[in-house]
């Protein structure tokens, strides 16, 4: 073989493994795209991922009630009891309602006259406590809602009336009418005045609706089986069968004698 061949396989030998080496560099480029893609892919992923967490975190602050603004007036541990009657009365009545609740206008109902009587001469005190439960075992807002306005009402010195004509005009407990804050406002009509700029702005900003929330917390930590519950100077008695109007009223004027 001449020289001259021998000088031009061998460059084309050196040209092939150039050119191998050039492959190889290439292929090692393109895993590293890969997997850097791949990468990034993932934590974008994770980005993406954390994003959709945080907001949903987000949301669900945006559901929370807010800060708790107590009702004027309000009594009690944290201020969670709107107060009806004279403070001097020698009797509490405790009691946990829900405006949705029918079997708490059932109570309203049967029990309403002999309370309204009591408070009015004096021998009794009410403290409400606002509760949530129809919200959470129906779905909807609709107990947050009228409790929040009873306690706007109570800002207006309108509660007892106001909480009155809510059980009076309460919706079946599948509808969910008392979360339309211009039904609550309506029926702040029945109450003389109560319809103002005021109570119409604390409605519709749910001014209330923290304390609301911390009105129910309470209850769910009474470890109450539901509502309405009554306690009379702390007794639960809307578990006593033989309870009447009649009855409560003679517990009343007999715990008074003491």
């Amino acid at each position: 073989m001449s020289e001259k061949n021998r000088e031009g396989k061998r460059t084309a030998r050196e040209k092939l493994a150039v050119e191998r080496e050039k492959q190889k560099s290439a292929d090692k480029r393109r895993r590293a795209l890969i997997v850097g893609g791949a990468v990034v892919a993932v934590l974008g992923l994770a980005a993406v991922i954390g994003v959709v967490a945080a907001n949903a975190g987000k949301d669900d602050d945006s559901e929370a009630s807010g800060p708790v603004v107590a009702p004027s007036g309000a009594q009690g541990k944290d201020s969670l009891a709107i107060p009806v009657g004279k403070d001097g009365a020698k009797s509490t009545l405790t009691v946990w309602e829900d405006f949705r609740c029918p079997a708490c206008k059932s109570f309203e109902t049967a029990y309403r006259p002999v309370i309204h009587e009591l408070t009015n001469a004096g021998e009794l005190k009410v403290e409400y406590h606002l509760v949530t439960l129809i919200d959470g075992n129906m779905r909807g807002t609709g107990s947050r809602t009228a409790a929040n306005a009873a306690a706007c009402a109570q800002d207006a010195g309108k509660f007892p009336a106001y909480h009155d004509v809510l059980f009076d005009n309460q919706p079946s407990e599948v509808d969910d009418a008392f979360a339309d804050n211009a039904k609550l406002i309506e029926l702040a009509g029945k109450v003389d005045g109560l319809d103002t700029p005021a109570f119409r702005t604390c409605v519709e900003k749910g001014t209330h609706n923290g304390w609301v929330a911390k009105s129910h917390q309470a209850f769910n930590k009474g470890g109450f089986s539901g509502t309405p519950t009554v306690l009379f100077d702390g007794e639960n008695i809307y578990q006593d069968r033989t309870m009447t109007p009649a009855k409560l009223k003679q517990m009343v004027q007999e715990a008074n004698k003491e």
